[in-house]
């Protein structure tokens, strides 16, 4: 009778994921394979891996163009993302006075929408009255005010900044709390051989905190992925595309072209890249696990 009257508490839950998770991807991917446009909805139609044509062939818009743009967005915002938020997560470690506050403070950035940040550093970039510029051009670094947003070899180095400003906080908190939960007793026994501060977080740290760090990096990598907030405050993918990544032109094909089969079939472009991504990493991750056994 307890069984079935716990088993009874999961059906809201379930509903939830039913109608409002597996029901929109499904339907999302039977999209992919229809022709499926606002402007004309008396052609829809089933028309096969025609929208994935359509969207790799663009003519307009470079499709290698938009894979080497969400490669340079997630590698370059992941690798600065988890390095200083490592070292953020040291610092916090050894409590200090204030260090309550202050990481109230720096951890604060994560709970704000990735919206209203890219248009606050949209106004700090901005090319006549931005705060980068004022501040360049009074250190002497800069004669005169440049287009960060606007030069085609800046735009995606300024969209990534705030990115990595943004998810810091993210592997400082997570990776705070798994180093807060390595045993003293390890780095007692490992002063106790010798070993050197670099030694023990190499030796100790890493190891102990190594689950907290692959499990993070594949989240990340999703969220940056299918992060498009920052790009569209910014830039809008601009210019001339070279911040436009695969987020941003599923949303240009569904809210401007308003092809919503284009637009699943990017959605789904994008789920197997990074189911395939998922599957190889885990599969490395287990084969370095296996080595070092």
């Amino acid at each position: 009778m307890e069984k079935t009257h716990y088993r009874w508490m999961l059906v809201p839950t379930l509903l939830f994921l039913v109608l409002f998770i597996y029901v929109p991807v499904v339907r999302g991917g039977v999209m992919a394979f229809q022709h499926y446009n606002l402007f004309d909805l008396s052609t829809l139609r089933f028309n096969g891996v025609g929208n994935f044509i359509s969207v790799i062939t663009d003519k307009h818009i470079s499709f290698a163009q938009i894979l080497l743009n969400t490669a340079v967005w997630l590698i370059g915002s992941l690798t600065f993302q988890f390095i200083l938020g490592f070292a953020l997560a040291l610092l916090l470690r050894k409590p200090f006075a204030g260090r309550g506050l202050y990481t109230a403070f720096v951890f604060y950035g994560w709970a704000l929408s990735g919206f209203a940040i890219g248009l606050t550093w949209a106004w700090l970039f901005n090319g006549q009255a931005g705060l980068v510029n004022d501040l360049l051009i009074r250190l002497g670094v800069l004669d005169q005010p440049i287009g960060f947003l606007s030069n085609p070899r800046l735009a995606m180095m300024s969209v990534i900044i705030p990115n990595i400003w943004y998810g810091v906080p993210f592997f400082g908190i997570m990776l705070l709390a798994a180093l807060q939960s390595v045993p003293n007793e390890l780095y007692e026994a490992a002063t106790l051989d010798g070993a050197a501060t670099v030694r023990k977080f190499i030796s100790v740290t890493v190891p102990y905190v190594k689950p907290t760090i692959v499990s993070t990096i594949l989240l990340r990598t999703m969220w940056i992925v299918n992060f498009p907030d920052l790009i569209y405050a910014m830039t809008n993918g601009g210019p001339v595309n070279r911040t436009n990544i695969l987020a941003t032109q599923m949303i240009n094909k569904v809210f401007k072209e308003y092809d919503y089969g284009q637009g699943s079939a990017i959605a789904v472009i994008i789920m197997l890249l990074l189911f395939v991504y998922a599957v190889l990493y885990l599969r490395i991750v287990e084969d370095s696990k296996e080595e070092l056994l």
